[in-house]
């Protein structure tokens, strides 16, 4: 019997200026139910966050949600979830979202979104998890992080192998072609 897989959302708990950002929020939920990937994110109800979640669970989908006692009013936690659990910090947050996924993605979001994407890397880098990271990068929406990696490896701050940790992927389709590689 094949475990079933489980790809980490990191995603804001807003939805943004363009309605393409919710778009691709529902449709990356559809998508992770269509291919029965479990989705690991955040256990908000609100913004992205609860777009995904709530476009897998209509696609028939399973869902795994950690939250910290601290926004359970803010992010209005999620507990229709298959899965629902509460930390006691925003790191204990973070190490069982990623510790209980194959992957991650990171969907348009904020410096919450940032912070959970540079741990991941952080991480990767340091060699305590070698998950592939993607980036839906929805009308050049993380341009500026990759101008900015590109400038800390020029700054010799890190190793050019850094770069190899991130793939960034422009739509629906190229992000499930992605996570379909990185998971068979």
């Amino acid at each position: 019997m094949t475990l079933q897989k489980s790809v980490c959302v990191y995603c804001g708990a807003r939805d943004g200026a363009k309605p393409i950002y919710a778009q691709a929020a529902e449709d990356t939920g559809a998508m992770l139910a269509h291919n029965r990937w479990r989705l690991v994110y955040g256990a908000g109800d609100v913004g992205l966050m609860g777009r995904v979640a709530t476009s897998v669970q209509q696609a028939g989908g399973t869902t795994f949600g950690v939250i910290p006692t601290h926004l359970m009013d803010w992010e209005v936690g999620k507990r229709d979830l298959d899965s629902f659990i509460l930390t006691e910090t925003m790191h204990e947050r973070k190490k069982v979202m990623i510790m209980n996924a194959d992957a991650v993605v990171v969907l348009p979001g904020g410096a919450g979104s940032l912070d959970e994407f540079f741990e991941a890397l952080t991480w990767r880098q340091l060699s305590l998890h070698s998950k592939p990271i993607i980036l839906l990068n929805i009308e050049g929406y993380w341009d500026p992080l990759f101008e900015m990696l590109d400038h800390i490896v020029e700054q010799k701050f890190a190793g050019d192998d850094i770069l190899s940790y991130v793939t960034s992927v422009t739509d629906i389709l190229a992000l499930e072609n992605a996570l379909k590689s990185a998971l068979s």
